[in-house]
């Protein structure tokens, strides 16, 4: 049996201004079986989750970094 889908989450490659991003809404819509597209503002939440992860990650390359010096 496979499994049935309800939605799906589109996430841009950045933030855009709402009246710019309309034409990739409008694309969207016309999609077979797409029944309505909601919009979320990029908001305070949204910059400090984008700028742990950075962070995060940039630690984690330093480390790995750090692991491939000392092996030398």
């Amino acid at each position: 049996m496979t499994d049935r889908i309800r939605h799906l989450t589109v996430v841009l490659d950045q933030d855009y201004r709402d009246d710019d991003v309309q034409r990739i809404v409008d694309a969207i819509r016309m999609t077979r079986g797409v029944e309505s597209v909601g919009l979320n503002v990029a908001d305070a939440d949204a910059y400090v989750a984008r700028e742990t992860a950075k962070s995060e990650m940039r630690q984690k390359i330093q480390n790995f970094l750090k692991t491939l010096w000392r092996d030398e």
